[in-house]
């Protein structure tokens, strides 16, 4: 295969002391405690999405330990965590029935009492605004492309750039972007990031560590009946429709406003090439 050979971008810079990539909770919450730890420090959020939240659709189960530390006095600043677990279940399914598994068995992390039901993209917003307080830059619409390294130092990311052809070269109507660098870069993008998949390869950060665990996940919000709603309640299931040869399960959270998250992930190691998930 011939290498194609290209040519030197001239890009814009700005330096920061931390650039973070990813808005999500791990990013946001990253940059909230450096400015808690140094108000002076120079940090930046680079989020691909329209805004902070835009790809992050899920409900979810909320452990408050973490917001308990970070901002201890969330619950009056009107953080989006409100709706307490009442109720949490998990259930066995086959196809004419189902049966219930105590929860004393269950690992620590199956246990949702004390936990919210929460709108992961409600609360990213809310600790957006947070950051925001302090002094953190948060550039919403800008999607990193690569790393820039110094020697063998991650030293930054390229961000904003768009319209390279599908071999890599430049387009017609391509945008450089600029390089944002930092003393420090957090990688924060997530599931499958592209960056940290080169970072992982440039160093080898896998070796010796169990391999990275996939399923296939689908995720919606539904408006239901209201006598059909239990405010509060968590179900997640196992078994039907999944055979005995595939992992994987539901889960169903009920949440504020008539609406129930639902969700069902099929591990990737199923040996039925004809599953559908």
């Amino acid at each position: 295969m011939t290498e194609i050979a290209m040519p030197a971008i001239d890009r814009e810079s700005m330096d920061y002391d931390v650039v973070i990539v990813g808005g999500g909770p791990s990013g946001l919450s990253a940059a909230i405690r450096l400015k808690q730890i140094d108000p002076d420090l120079g940090v930046v959020v680079l989020e691909k999405g329209s805004e902070i939240g835009a790809h992050i659709l899920s409900g979810a189960v909320l452990d408050p330990v973490g917001l308990d530390r970070l901002i201890p006095d969330w619950r009056e600043r009107g953080a989006p965590v409100t709706t307490g677990v009442t109720e949490d279940s998990f259930l066995f399914l086959t196809e004419t029935g189902q049966m219930r598994i105590p929860n004393w068995p269950m690992p620590r992390f199956m246990s949702n009492h004390g936990k919210y039901i929460v709108s992961m993209g409600n609360v990213c917003r809310w600790l957006a605004e947070r950051a925001e307080e302090l002094g953190v830059e948060i550039f919403p619409g800008m999607a990193c492309s690569e790393l820039v390294f110094e020697g063998d130092r991650v030293a930054g990311v390229v961000a904003g750039e768009f319209g390279r052809e599908a071999d890599g070269t430049p387009g017609p109507n391509y945008e450089p972007g600029m390089e944002l660098r930092g003393k420090y870069v957090f990688l924060a993008e997530g599931v499958r990031g592209s960056l940290s998949k080169v970072a992982m390869a440039k160093y080898d950060l896998s070796a010796g560590h169990d391999p990275q665990k996939f399923g296939l996940g689908m995720k919606e919000i539904w408006e239901i009946d209201p006598a059909k709603h239990r405010l509060g309640t968590v179900v997640h299931t196992m078994g039907w429709p999944l055979g005995n040869n595939a992992g994987g399960g539901s889960f169903i959270y009920h949440a504020e406003n008539n609406q129930i998250f639902i969700g069902f992930v099929v591990h990737l190691n199923y040996a039925n090439p004809y599953l559908y998930p």
